[in-house]
């Protein structure tokens, strides 16, 4: 893996090291900050592009990994993790509550998040793409691997 990458990049290649885990960290020059960026540059559909987006609940902070194709049902997430009041944060605290600048939030690690979802449709894909801790890295993971490295719980989380 990449000696010369980034300092947020490499705390995730450090985890995908030690837990052994079968995965693949690439660099695009043009950018994957969003979404369809990401399919692009990656050749994967995106729905097999994951978002990892930040949420305030009820003033503390949950990451939801959803397709690149969707959006969060805010509804469905709130009653989930029994919030009153969920909205997304900003790019500033997103990079706060993360370490991760927002376009490159990887899932893994977060110590300072307790709880992270994943929707259940990431689940059905052999392969999917992640932020690796930059607007330009990516890593392709299993999503169980995704999930367990994540201590993510699957849960309905999007909607069209």
């Amino acid at each position: 893996m990449g000696a010369d990458w980034p300092e947020p990049v490499e705390r995730v290649a450090r985890v995908l090291r030690e837990s052994r885990v079968e995965a693949r960290i690439e660099q695009f020059h043009e950018g994957t900050p969003t979404a369809a960026d990401a399919a692009r540059a990656t050749g994967a559909p995106v729905e097999r592009i994951v978002k990892s987006l930040v949420f305030s609940c009820d003033g503390r902070a949950i990451v939801v990994m959803v397709p690149g194709d969707r959006r969060v049902d805010t509804a469905k997430v709130g009653s989930s993790v029994g919030c009153e009041r969920l909205k997304a944060v900003g790019a500033d605290a997103v990079e706060r509550l993360t370490g991760f600048p927002a376009g490159g939030v990887a899932p893994f690690p977060l110590p300072g998040i307790q709880t992270v979802l994943i929707d259940r449709s990431l689940l059905a894909h052999e392969v999917v793409w992640a932020g690796a801790g930059s607007a330009r890295h990516m890593v392709a993971l299993a999503p169980a691997d995704l999930a367990r490295l994540a201590r993510a719980r699957p849960v309905e989380a999007a909607v069209e």
